[in-house]
């Protein structure tokens, strides 16, 4: 039996806390979301500017950088809600196994991230690291790549070379991977009329949920920044990624499509060409 999620109103809108989403679900509309990554965690509670037009969150404003006139006409409200610990109790005990007098006696820091992973990256200096293909990454956000363990020959997968593979709603790359050289490596679109042999599709998270330390580090934030929401991980493994999942799939149709309609049009063209050379004939 599912128990029922705790309620609170926002500007007369009721929404429940979901803590495995992190996020306030507006109750009538529960694809609609507020999330809790979204807003400032400013420890006692959260806060963000919630926009009355359109019952979401607005991040281009923060409470201390709004506008009289924002608040004036009505938009834009500045939003307080309590921390987690004390919307939803019960349910931090049961996904983070603790107790009440934990949560009463600690902070949300102190039981939902990961104490020991926190002391070995912050105290230890050690990397996040990711299994791509059965070979071990570092994630050094610092040199801007996933390095490629026990292997100096290989360039790793350079994150600024692989933007344009990044989904932005799965915050996720999905990129065509040599298991050989470990490295990122792209076939020629151009001319691919088959799945890669060489090659495999990963599928992996962005820098910033992979070590978000190190982001926050290398963008100025606090070094606690986005980890009670987010959670804190020293290790991954990459998805693979079948081709018929990709947009290599489609791009593969295509070049076959515009492959045939080239053929048929050469094979017309050698089938008209006699006659054509017939009649110049018959002129001389």
């Amino acid at each position: 039996m599912e128990r029922e999620l705790p309620e609170i109103e926002i500007e007369g809108i009721q929404y429940l806390f979901d803590i495995d989403q992190m996020a306030l679900l507006e109750k009538e509309r529960p694809d609609y979301r507020l999330l809790l990554e979204d807003m400032n965690d400013c420890g006692t509670h959260y806060e963000f500017v919630y926009d009355r037009n359109s019952g979401g969150i607005d991040q281009s404003r923060t409470a201390d950088r709004i506008d009289a006139s924002d608040t004036a006409g009505q938009i834009f409200t500045i939003v307080k809600i309590p921390r987690i610990s004390e919307m939803d109790p019960l349910g931090m005990c049961k996904k983070y196994n603790c107790s009440l007098d934990d949560i009463r006696q600690k902070t949300n820091f102190e039981i939902m991230v990961d104490q020991k992973a926190f002391d070995l990256r912050i105290n230890k200096g050690l990397l996040p690291t990711i299994e791509i293909a059965g070979h071990t990454f570092y994630v050094d956000i610092r040199m801007d790549k996933l390095r490629p363990k026990d292997d100096f020959l290989s360039q790793g997968i350079v994150f600024s070379d692989i933007e344009s593979y990044y989904d932005g709603d799965k915050r996720t790359y999905t990129i065509p991977y040599n298991p050989k050289t470990h490295q990122f490596q792209e076939p020629d679109y151009n001319s691919i009329r088959a799945y890669p042999k060489d090659l495999i599709a990963v599928e992996f998270p962005s820098e910033r949920l992979l070590d978000r330390i190190g982001w926050n580090r290398m963008y100025g934030f606090d070094i606690r920044h986005g980890l009670v929401k987010q959670g804190l991980k020293l290790q991954f493994t990459a998805k693979n990624i079948p081709w018929k999942e990709t947009f290599i799939y489609d791009l593969i149709k295509l070049n076959r499509s515009i492959e045939k309609r080239l053929q048929q049009t050469a094979e017309k063209h050698q089938a008209d060409q006699p006659e054509q050379s017939r009649c110049k004939w018959r002129k001389m």
